[in-house]
């Protein structure tokens, strides 16, 4: 069973939602995550504010938002809802602009919510699944559709690294030296990091680079003094911004749910 299916209901699903703009698409993700007893009102509130700190980095995938806030007391317990649009938005996106479908999550601590993320980034991540998220048209349909298996997708091809010699780093492909750790990073640490670290994670398997490679999900914050032990930082473009000059490669990613974008910023770094 997937792990989403403990955390979304048929009563956090809503179709057809009026949203004059990119708040009141929010809000309405949030009123689901209040009606069905996961959050406060206070929570949806911090959800706007953290939009209005540090920008639409929350627009993950072409036409698709993952709301959401730092854990406090206004959550009281993890869970995620979900909205489609009668009519997409502009959250200011770029090419993941106009929106269509806003999830709302809500994480009672860092970590419970982990393993739903890597589920969700399955669904989006199957073309076959994230179009029937657009054309379900009941709420037990698009249930159905976040807790389906994922279809098998094709490995690319994979690059083979090597262990240097006696300073522990990693010599990948014989043409850079590696910490052997990355970071993503976005403003809570808590939400798309965690989607983009999850997707991050499937590359280096596909790789066969996953031994050697820890993958870190961090809020801006905190990458400015981690940066230093990391190889590159996987963002946003708004995140990266706030962000300025980390003294290491920054990757900017739109789609994080594309295997290919993220196989295309590690040939980039590794030069393979």
């Amino acid at each position: 069973m997937s792990k989403l299916s403990s955390l979304i209901s048929t009563d956090a699903v809503q179709l057809y939602v009026p949203a004059e703009d990119w708040r009141s698409a929010v809000i309405a993700a949030g009123e689901l995550l209040v009606q069905t007893g996961a959050t406060e009102p206070e929570y949806t509130d911090s959800m706007l504010a953290t939009i209005d700190e540090h920008g639409p980095y929350i627009v993950i995938a072409p036409g698709f938002a993952l709301a959401h806030a730092r854990p406090d007391a206004s959550v009281k317990r993890t869970g995620l809802s979900f909205v489609r649009l009668a009519n997409p938005v502009e959250f200011g996106a770029g090419a993941n602009d106009p929106v269509t479908i806003v999830m709302g999550l809500a994480a009672a601590d860092s970590t419970a919510h982990q393993q739903a993320l890597a589920a969700l980034a399955g669904v989006l991540g199957d073309p076959v699944r994230r179009a029937a998220l657009d054309t379900s048209n009941t709420p037990e349909a698009v249930l159905e559709v976040l807790t389906s298996e994922p279809a098998q997708v094709q490995a690319a091809a994979k690059p083979t690294p090597r262990h240097a010699a006696d300073d522990g780093e990693v010599d990948l492909t014989g043409t850079v030296a590696s910490k052997g750790h990355i970071l993503t990073v976005c403003g809570n640490g808590v939400g798309t990091s965690i989607f983009l670290k999850n997707t991050l994670e499937q590359v280096l398997g596909k790789w066969g680079w996953a031994p050697y490679f820890t993958v870190e999900a961090t809020d801006t914050i905190s990458a400015k003094g981690k940066s230093k032990e990391a190889d590159l930082v996987l963002t946003s473009g708004a995140i990266a911004e706030s962000l300025g000059d980390l003294g290491v490669p920054v990757e900017i990613i739109g789609d994080f749910t594309s295997q290919q974008e993220i196989d295309g910023a590690l040939r980039r770094r590794y030069a393979v």
